[in-house]
This record gives C-alpha cells, structure tokens and sequence, in this order.
C-alpha cells in the first residue's frame, strides 16, 4: 500500500521548513545529506539555507571544511497568521527538542571530542571537566 506522501503532490511544510527541521535536528549536518533528507538538489539546499540564514533564522559557522548550524529560535513564523509564534514553538509543536538544548549538547559532544582529538595529537593526559 502506497504511503500519503506517494499518494500526494503537497506536503503541509515547505521546502524552507523541512531544511530547518534538518539542521535542527543535527547542526552539524552537511548541505549534501540536507538535500537528500528534503528532496532537493545541493543546489537548492544551498539556496534555502542561505535565505534562512540572511533573514536571520540560521547563523552558519565555518569549523574546518564543515559548517555548523544555529539556529535562532526566537525569531517569528514570516506568515501574518502565525507571526506570533516562533521557530521554537514550531520545532516544539514538530516533536524536536528545544533548538538551545539540541545545539549546547552538540556542541559540548562536539568539543569534547576535539579535547580529546587534541589530547591523542599532544600526548597530554585529560583534564578534569566541571559543569558539563
């Protein structure tokens, strides 16, 4: 039996929140794997990020090769009904945890690894972690 999304030609988000949706779900996720997961070539994927990113919904940082994501949760919906709600009511509503817990978890797996990266390179014993 064909599932709805084979059965349709609409989906109820666009292109622009399905990318969003991606990134939050992994801010470290590559433009490549973006496009597969919405369906779109690199090409578009590129260009809705870039439109998220200049109106103020995503800030792309450059680590390395890789591009890591943020997104700004408390910017508004653009449409006029939904304009009083924001992008993490959205992500919220869409069963995605809060886009502030997802990127600090992140970012703290992230930079341990690098610790520890940097650890194995130098030869330097661990150092004591607090509050994380």
């Amino acid at each position: 039996m064909p599932t709805i999304a084979e059965t349709t030609d609409w989906t109820f988000l666009t292109n622009h929140g399905h990318v969003l949706l991606a990134v939050a779900a992994d801010p470290d996720i590559r433009l490549r794997d973006i496009a597969q997961r919405v369906g779109v070539t690199e090409r578009t994927a590129m260009g809705i990020v870039t439109d998220l990113e200049r109106a103020g919904y995503v800030q792309r940082q450059k680590i390395g090769r890789r591009n890591h994501y943020a997104l700004c949760p408390d910017q508004p919906l653009r449409h006029p009904l939904e304009q009083h709600h924001t992008i993490e009511r959205l992500l919220s509503a869409l069963g995605h945890s809060s886009s502030r817990q997802a990127g600090s978890a992140k970012r703290r797996t992230r930079d341990r690894h690098r610790d520890d990266s940097d650890r194995r390179r130098t030869g330097s014993a661990p150092t004591e972690r607090t509050g994380t």
